[in-house]
């Protein structure tokens, strides 16, 4: 599955976060993905294969004029 996200998007994963929230921010993206909880604030990092076995879907586009 090849996903179109960028930067700032808000996707949700498969599984949710022990917090109880399955909403998480791209802040970085790269050969890896560091994603942030957006319930918690938890930092995750992984490599971009994995985030894209793990992606459910893209819930926000980030909205950011350049």
């Amino acid at each position: 599955m090849q996903a179109e996200y960028e930067l700032h998007d808000v996707v949700e994963m498969k599984k949710p976060h022990p917090c109880g929230t399955n909403s998480w921010e791209i802040i970085r993206l790269g050969m890896d993905i560091k994603i942030k909880c957006t319930g918690c604030g938890h930092l995750v990092m992984l490599p971009r294969r994995e985030f894209n076995r793990k992606l459910k879907k893209i819930l926000k586009k980030a909205n950011i004029e350049e």
